[in-house]
């Protein structure tokens, strides 16, 4: 505890470092060079702003690099060799000039923001764990998960730093622990050394019995700031979720006085980054959207509410390692649904009579990177994701449902230029709570998303997927042993359609089915089949306004191997109309143009 304590101190000391005054800016733009195209002189706008920022050894020679390869992209690769020669640090200008990128840049640090003003190349600590990823000269067709660093063409470097995300989650997780010991109690989150070398040297991992909430919604949004802080160093989405999988561990091991468990640590690293960056991808896309050079404040804090860890290290550092991620004209629909409906029937012999009649619902889904866009590649994990969020009162009570999809890796393909799709490996993170049970399941799949023109104003959209997850499920009101829930090996598979006509009329239809099986069960051991169908129709009334009249039925049959536990046949029928607001007055139709 007390060194986390330390490593706390220390990111607190990174983020009130004292700014130094700044310089004016002054460029000569390439005037010593004047036979050029006028891209060269952006080239040199460019360098001679980061040697007006000023910074270590290291950054020099990658702003340099940088300038070399701008005028190499320009179309004047000989131009490229002799102007690095005369413009590098430390390098002999052809002609004298009083402006930096002739002499190497000054020490100290002079221009950058406060939190990373520092003297000389021995800089910040900070600064040893970091590395710099250039832009690539050529844009790959599919370059799949083995380069997931890939700085595309025109995109800036990509500052990655190791130690700055380590040092947020642990502050993070010391104050999530002391906020647990007030508010729960010393009993399991009163952990020491004494009780983190325990869980090291003799504590077995089981799957434990928390409450659902804690494990299927508080352990995936932790893994989510995980992998956000990550991300917002300049880590790639594979290096964020290793993040999260070790914050994961280490939080098992030292945060809490229960034994570590399986279930928190498949929830937390690898549900997290499932949820984390398609948040991330939203925030992103709410600074990208601001027409300023700078997103103001109110995206900023947008954004922060989207993805904490995005707010915080721009905040601390600006841009230098949290520059706004392009999504490169990535199609996008989003909905924002609130309405009302009733329960047509529920079947649960046991608890049915707590189920009321009338609820209230609220929805809002993101679809991002659908396929149809020419020139719309998918280089990096999750260029393409869904992401539904929503809520159902009844009763003075709250159920959350999340869902999200995205691609992991995978190729598109098309077909006499009607036919527009992807496949490749997916990974989902499913929460749903139909009143009288709930379950959750964090999954890898095989499958295809694609966009089908089937006539001037008939457009079919579609997914189907096919894997394996680590699943949980269970009645809102337990039985014996079975507590809230019980775990296992969940194999899964989701059927979505949707159809718009005359961009008018959207026709949704959705089909999911789990088998939880009794494979890496608890104490609780049973199989469980549940099946979900979602329908819906929505007419758009005029601008991005329209109404819908939407179906919904979830059923789970449950039989447990344990003696004291009766088989389970619980179903739920709702039928409701909503409200809904579009950001696309398409319905999300990708279009070819």
């Amino acid at each position: 505890m007390r060194t986390l304590l330390a490593l706390s101190v220390l990111a607190s000391a990174a983020g009130c470092a004292a700014a130094a005054v700044p310089r004016p800016f002054t460029s000569d733009g390439c005037s010593l060079f004047p036979d050029g195209p006028p891209a060269r002189r952006e080239c040199c706008l460019r360098h001679d702003r980061s040697y007006w920022l000023g910074g270590t050894r290291a950054e020099r020679r990658a702003a340099d690099g940088d300038f070399r390869d701008c005028v190499a992209a320009a179309g004047e690769p000989a131009a490229a060799r002799w102007m690095y020669r005369g413009s590098r640090a430390g390098g002999t200008p052809y002609l004298p000039t009083p402006f930096r990128w002739g002499y190497g840049w000054p020490f100290p640090r002079g221009n950058a923001p406060a939190a990373l003003a520092r003297a000389g190349d021995s800089a910040a600590p900070a600064r040893a764990f970091e590395s710099v990823v250039h832009p690539s000269t050529a844009l790959p067709v599919n370059p799949g998960p083995t380069t997931p660093d890939l700085v595309l063409p025109g995109e800036p470097p990509t500052r990655k730093n190791y130690l700055i995300p380590a040092i947020e989650i642990a502050v993070f997780q010391i104050a999530l622990n002391v906020f647990d010991r007030r508010i729960l109690g010393e009993d399991v989150y009163g952990s020491n050394l004494a009780t983190a070398w325990d869980h090291l040297r003799r504590g077995a991992w089981v799957v434990d019995e928390d409450q659902f909430r804690v494990n299927q919604i508080g352990h995936p949004y932790q893994g989510a700031i995980y992998h956000g802080s990550a991300r917002a160093t300049g880590l790639n989405f594979w290096e964020g979720m290793l993040y999260s999988n070790v914050g994961s561990l280490v939080w098992e091991i030292a945060g809490e006085r229960s034994r570590p468990s399986i279930n928190d640590q498949v929830a937390t690293g690898m549900g997290g980054p499932l949820l984390g960056e398609p948040l991330l991808r939203m925030a992103n896309l709410v600074l990208e959207g601001s027409e300023e050079e700078r997103p103001g404040r109110w995206r900023e804090f947008a954004a922060a509410l989207l993805s904490p860890p995005t707010g915080l290290n721009r905040l601390l550092f600006d841009k230098r390692y949290t520059p706004v991620l392009k999504s490169r004209g990535a199609p996008r629909f989003g909905r924002i649904q609130a309405g009302g409906g009733g329960n047509s029937m529920v079947r649960d012999p046991r608890h049915a009579g707590i189920v009321g009649r009338n609820v209230a619902v609220a929805d809002v889904s993101m679809a991002y990177g659908h396929p149809g866009k020419p020139g719309y590649a998918y280089l990096r994990p999750l260029d393409y994701f869904t992401l539904e969020l929503s809520t159902l009162r009844m009763r003075r009570t709250h159920y959350a449902n999340i869902m999200t999809r995205g691609l992991l890796f995978g190729s598109g393909y098309e077909s006499a230029g009607e036919l527009h799709g992807i496949w490749g490996l997916y990974g989902s993170f499913d929460h749903l709570s139909p009143q009288v049970f709930r379950f959750s399941t964090t999954a890898v799949s095989l499958g295809t998303t694609l966009q089908w023109r089937l006539a001037r104003n008939a457009v079919l959209q579609g997914s189907a997927l096919g894997g394996i997850g680590y699943g949980t499920a269970g009645s809102i009101v337990p039985q014996g042993d079975e507590r809230d829930y019980h775990y296992g090996a969940t194999p899964q598979a989701l059927v979505a359609l949707r159809l718009i006509l005359a961009r008018r009329v959207m026709l949704d239809l959705a089909g999911r089915g789990y088998h939880i099986s009794d494979i890496g069960a608890n104490k609780a051991p049973g199989e469980e089949d549940i099946g979900r169908l979602d329908a819906s129709v929505a007419v758009r009334v005029f601008g991005r306004h329209a109404v819908s009249l939407n179906y919904l039925v979830t059923d789970r049959r449950a039989s447990y191997a344990a003696p004291l536990l009766a088989s389970r046949h619980q179903t739920v029928e709702t039928i409701g109309v909503a409200y809904n607001l579009l950001t696309d007055l398409r319905f999300g139709v990708v279009e070819d143009d």
